[in-house]
């Protein structure tokens, strides 16, 4: 009894010794072959899709470049459908997914991330020159264009608004700009990336909600060394102004918060 007592302690001990090396092991790995590969979409614009002449691009795909840059490594996406994208890192197919993956507590309890790196919040979006909308209580009597499933859409029915469904951010601004409704309450980003390609049109921002959605870079449990790596890597690239140059480029202002 006391010799399996001593062969269990001793199993312990050396299981303990070799974690912190197995622990490390796919950072090592990944710095050794010199690539970081990342799942992602590449149908999601503006942050993971293929531009005019096919080449891969979006805020995703060049965050994910600067932080492999920072690693040391080159960035390699492998590209799936969003049914199956976080699935792949349990498949090993990738290292890492960078495709706007919300940080939520389900999410937590079987995968690790990164420090945020990107900040959605729900924007009220009306017409140039409308002043009879200044707050979401103000949209009580009043018409929001909204796709009725999402929250955007409860929250407008929370707020008092009548609902006009639509097919999504693209309708839903153009119901406003045509004056078949009052309003749209909507994503914060989406909304800047519209007004990025058109300038000119009259719709703006009004109120916004306090509490932000975000993003990360999520990683398979169990590995702290490249979540560390990771998060100096987003440091790095905020503190020496890469950050900002990718996300004025897409959204013509910080969006980290």
């Amino acid at each position: 009894m006391n010799i399996l007592k001593t062969l269990a302690t001793a199993a312990l001990i050396q299981a303990a010794a070799l974690m912190p090396a197995l622990a490390g092991e796919n950072l090592a790995a990944i710095k050794s072959a010199g690539v970081l590969k990342i799942g992602t979409e590449g149908t999601y614009a503006p942050f993971t899709y293929h531009n005019d002449s096919g080449k891969l691009v979006g805020f995703d795909v060049e965050i994910g470049e600067a932080v492999a840059a920072k690693l040391g490594v080159k960035a390699e996406f492998v590209e799936g459908k969003w049914d199956g994208l976080i699935a792949g890192i349990d498949a090993k197919r990738y290292d890492t997914v960078i495709n706007q993956v919300g940080i939520t507590d389900a999410r937590k309890q079987k995968y690790d991330f990164s420090e945020p790196y990107i900040a959605s919040k729900a924007v009220l979006i009306v017409r140039d020159g409308d002043d009879s909308i200044k707050t979401f209580a103000d949209l009580k009597g009043k018409k929001s264009a909204q796709s009725l499933t999402s929250n955007f859409g409860k929250l407008a029915e929370q707020s008092g608004a009548e609902l006009v469904g639509t097919d999504g951010f693209d309708q839903s601004i153009q119901l406003v700009l045509t004056k078949r409704a009052d309003a749209t309450i909507n994503d914060s980003l989406s909304f800047l990336d519209f007004k990025k390609h058109k300038p000119d049109a009259p719709v703006k921002i009004v109120a916004q909600q306090e509490n932000a959605d975000y993003s990360g870079i999520i990683v398979r449990k169990g590995e702290p060394e490249l979540v560390e790596a990771i998060n100096k890597a987003l440091t790095d690239i905020k503190a020496d102004g890469t950050y900002k140059t990718i996300s004025d480029k897409y959204f013509g202002q910080d969006v980290s918060k």
